[in-house]
């Protein structure tokens, strides 16, 4: 193979996953690691990926993604919060579907104790924290196992989803703004996601506030599929979150905020917060599915004078 040829496979795999190692573009050229590494160097003297230790991502943030003990260890208290508050939603004897991540992990270990439930999953983890509530049936995609993220991807995940139907997707992903929706580094966990979301009448993205405002590669939901937003309170210095919040909510979002570092209640909302009003806010959109079951949000503390003060006091009075 020549190196122009070498060097378009290499450029077309980092493309395709967002990130690719040293040892795998050696396997899939057929070449050794050195001549593989002098290729990365080539293309990124030329600005079109970034080397990395032991690998290459695309140039630029967007296709950047943390392994799961990262993600983990990352806003625990957050994805906690969210999860009670999203398990709200979810009634005895539903179908729901429940995507890969650590914050569906947290809503699967609640989604237990909800009896006569269907969950269909392409997650390992998600149906490992079902795999002994005797009252639910988990339902598992085919495909292939991507080990980051323990999710099963590719074409046999996306066809065993044909002609399946419920109630609604809780879906988590790298990344949330007004603009694309959300998003995620990976192509193929993407596309999974786009299957599972066709599947469902109503569309729920559980997105802590350090992924509001962020952008990813590849986009999984438009906004305007999104049916309810489930986030954690944003710091009062986070501008971008608050923005962004408002943002959604203009869009038609429905939004609901839960108290990070809260317990859970019986109801799916944090003991100790009082649901200050039933969502949606601003711009309720007619769903797929009907309205459903009403996603209550925990008050948000007061805010001080200013501008930002300001736009979050408006996001709720509406």
């Amino acid at each position: 193979m020549f190196a122009a040829e070498r060097r378009q496979l290499i450029l077309e795999m980092v493309r395709a996953n967002g990130a690719v190692s040293l040892r795998e573009l050696a396997r899939v050229v057929q070449t050794s690691e050195v001549t593989v590494r002098r290729d990365v160097r080539a293309l990124e003297a030329e600005g079109l990926l970034d080397r990395r230790h032991g690998g290459a991502v695309l140039p630029g943030g967007l296709t950047r993604e943390s392994g799961f003990p990262q993600k983990s260890l990352s806003a625990t208290a957050e994805k906690t919060a969210i999860a009670d508050l999203a398990a709200g939603l979810v009634e005895e004897g539903e179908a729901v579907v429940v995507g890969a991540g650590t914050t569906t992990q947290e809503l699967a270990r609640r989604l237990a104790r909800v009896p006569g439930l269907t969950v269909v999953t392409n997650s390992l983890l998600v149906a490992q924290a079902l795999a002994h509530a005797n009252r639910v049936e988990v339902v598992m995609t085919g495909g292939t196992l991507r080990g980051s993220n323990y999710a099963l991807v590719g074409s046999g995940a996306e066809q065993s989803l044909q002609g399946l139907r419920v109630s609604r997707a809780f879906l988590s992903g790298s990344g949330l703004t007004a603009e694309r929706g959300l998003s995620t580094s990976n192509m193929l966990s993407a596309s999974v996601d786009r299957a599972l979301v066709q599947a469902a009448a109503e569309v729920v993205v559980l997105a802590d506030h350090t992924k509001l405002g962020t952008d990813t590669m590849f986009q999984t939901v438009p906004t305007d599929v999104i049916t309810r937003l489930v986030t954690d309170e944003p710091p009062t210095h986070d501008d971008r979150a608050a923005t962004e919040l408002q943002a959604l909510a203009d869009q038609g979002v429905q939004i609901a905020v839960a108290g990070a570092g809260a317990g859970s209640g019986g109801d799916g909302v944090p003991t100790g917060r009082q649901p200050r009003r039933d969502v949606p806010l601003p711009g309720q959109r007619r769903t797929r599915g009907g309205p459903g079951p009403q996603l209550r949000s925990a008050a948000l503390p007061a805010e001080p004078p200013g501008e930002r003060a300001a736009r979050v006091a408006d996001l709720r009075r509406r």
